[in-house]
């Protein structure tokens, strides 16, 4: 009973600070972790101590990522500090290593090859993750009003930490994206028809705007086939495709070509990172296209550049 009380009221918490879904979930794993680590202790009669323990115990018997070990942290600290109204003193724990990976990159006609081998949704999806360097999952969030063909730019509106930022809109995704909206029209005009219509709006905007979830600029671009019950808000609400139909899609078209690297949806990200920077685009703007926060990051594109660039002529040769 303690348990689900105090999960409540994260719960509430995370909605009011207009968190994620994905952060949601995230956050509740991990304080669920930490539960059952401590045999179902209540986390209000633990504190700093027990919290080291358990981020040790994650990075040493578990061998998590540092990223994952980071997330745990952030858990543990929203529910202390958030929830419990803890104050965390000083953790001394042991830090997960954090791996220095080079991206995997693929060369123009690697991208060729793929984006070929897709087709409709799945294509355009494809499409803009290398062509404008979204995020698989910022790709799929893109509502009909943030597609500026005048100035050929999205809008991505709460990115990876809670950022919105501008990227630029390939001319060759105008007239796909066109269609796109107007199918979608259609699409709508069906589901007002018969009583439905209605899309996910964050808290504060669905208060500030009664009617905005109905209207047609709010409607996701790449919708779903069903609509499905949002038991929070009692409607029906049509949602955006999920991320497996593309990453599954993704998937099958590298079996067909000869790419023999490692593959995902977010390679077609780092691709474009990469191409930019080989056709003479600075690092900044790169940086803000791809809504880096820490330059740093960026950078990790530059030793994929580097990589046999340097006039080495290999003994064997």
């Amino acid at each position: 009973m303690q348990e689900k009380k105090i999960l409540t009221q994260v719960k509430d918490l995370i909605r009011k600070k207009h968190y994620s879904y994905r952060t949601e979930k995230t956050y509740i794993y991990w304080m669920k972790q930490f539960y059952y680590y401590f045999n179902e202790r209540n986390p209000a009669e633990m504190g700093s101590k027990e919290i080291s323990e358990f981020l040790t115990y994650i990075a040493t018997k578990k061998r998590v990522s540092s990223s994952t070990q980071n997330q745990a942290l952030n858990a543990l600290v929203f529910l202390y500090k958030g929830v419990l109204k803890y104050e965390i003193n000083e953790l001394q724990f042991t830090r997960a290593k954090l791996p220095q990976r080079i991206p995997v990159v693929l060369s123009k006609n690697e991208v060729q090859q793929i984006l070929h081998n897709l087709e409709g949704i799945h294509w355009l999806v494809a499409n803009l993750l290398y062509g404008s360097g979204l995020r698989l999952m910022e790709s799929l969030r893109l509502r009909v009003k943030d597609i500026d063909f005048e100035y050929k730019q999205l809008l991505i509106r709460r990115g990876k930490g809670q950022k919105d930022r501008r990227s630029i809109l390939p001319e060759k995704l105008i007239e796909p994206l066109r269609e796109q909206i107007s199918k979608r029209k259609i699409l709508h005009k069906n589901d007002l028809r018969v009583g439905f219509g209605d899309v996910y709006l964050p808290d504060s905007l669905s208060r500030k705007y009664s009617n905005a979830s109905k209207e047609f600029i709010w409607q996701y671009i790449f919708p779903a086939r069903r609509l499905y019950y949002d038991k929070y808000r009692k409607l029906k609400m049509r949602h955006h495709i999920h991320e497996s139909a593309i990453q599954r899609a993704v998937k099958q078209a590298v079996r067909k070509t000869t790419i023999t690297k490692r593959v995902g949806c977010h390679t077609l990200r780092h691709s474009f990172a990469t191409h930019l920077l080989e056709n003479g685009y600075d690092i900044r703007t790169v940086q803000e296209l791809l809504g880096h926060k820490d330059i740093r990051t960026t950078m990790i594109y530059t030793h994929v550049l580097n990589t046999n660039k340097i006039g080495v002529k290999s003994p064997l040769d």
